[in-house]
């Protein structure tokens, strides 16, 4: 049996809803003037409804989305990202973890759980990360790397406590027969100092002792694909563009990741399509199917 796991991420749900006077009397000022001057054009709403239905149409067996739905976390934005969320698939369907823009400004920040609550729920019924959802022959493992910064800052960290639970979490798994995924924001190496995840390191030597088979993530709005390396293989760590982003000659435009998970007589087998817009706005497959 192939297991078919859909990835999109950051798709800066558009249009931004007006923010009010006293919206930006903080870090929001910043995002909203940068919306303003340059976002909006690139995050399109009708970009991302296509990318969205042809998704819907590979009939995948889940969604990952790997945050930033929201823009300036807004009060209002986390309603209509809920919303557009019910139209993706059901809470069982799909998987989510935040980005640093959900979690913009610390007034906000509480919002993504209590509006994405049923998204981010364990088989165990627990609340906050990790969390682990048993999908067929897929351990999905969701963290969150999401914390409000400074200004001109979009660093993430996971913590001590975290990355604790995330540790008990994969021993607990121990020898089952499953394909582990683990959902981040951030990616695990950033060549950027404002937009890395601070606690890489550590993040990396846990997986190192307690590997996973796959890592997904959003954050940089491109097309990558790293490897971490194990004492058993290597991990493959790929991320992708922002889901609703037109191509403004400097990231790619829109497109998700697809998965097909299957398991043989020598293990695991991952094969990994590209789906989005190239050159037109036609979505077509970027790259012919790979093995990871």
């Amino acid at each position: 049996m192939t297991f078919t796991l859909a990835h999109l991420s950051d798709p800066h749900l558009p249009p931004l809803p007006q923010p009010g006077l006293a919206d930006l009397a903080n870090k929001r000022v910043l995002g909203y003037l940068n919306w303003t001057r340059n976002r909006h054009s690139i995050h399109r709403r009708d970009i991302l409804d296509a990318l969205v239905a042809d998704l819907q149409a590979r009939q995948p067996d889940h969604v990952a989305v790997t945050g930033d739905l929201v823009n300036i976390a807004l009060a209002e934005e986390f309603g209509l990202a809920r919303q557009w969320l019910d139209g993706v698939g059901r809470p069982d369907q799909v998987s989510v973890v935040p980005g640093n823009h959900d979690a913009y400004v610390a007034a906000t920040a509480p919002l993504f759980a209590d509006n994405f609550a049923d998204y981010i729920r364990g088989d165990d019924g627990a609340p906050g990360f990790p969390y682990l959802r048993r999908r067929g022959p897929v351990a999905i493992i969701g963290v969150s790397s999401a914390v409000p910064t400074p200004p001109f800052m979009a660093t993430g960290w996971l913590g001590n406590a975290q990355r604790a639970r995330l540790e008990t979490l994969l021993q607990g798994l121990g020898s089952e027969r499953m394909f582990r995924v683990l959902l981040i924001h951030h990616p695990l190496r950033s060549r950027s100092r404002i937009k890395r995840l601070t606690d890489s390191a550590e993040l990396i030597a846990l997986l190192q002792r307690h590997p996973v088979d796959l890592v997904l993530h959003g954050h940089d709005h491109v097309h990558s694909t790293m490897r971490i390396d194990t004492p058993n293989g290597t991990i493959p760590v790929v991320g992708v563009p922002s889901a609703s982003a037109f191509n403004d000659q400097h990231h790619p435009s829109a497109a998700y990741n697809l998965f097909a998970i299957s398991e043989g007589n020598d293990g695991w087998r991952c094969e990994h399509r590209i789906r989005g817009f190239g050159t037109t706005e036609t979505i077509n497959d970027l790259q012919a199917p790979r093995l990871l």
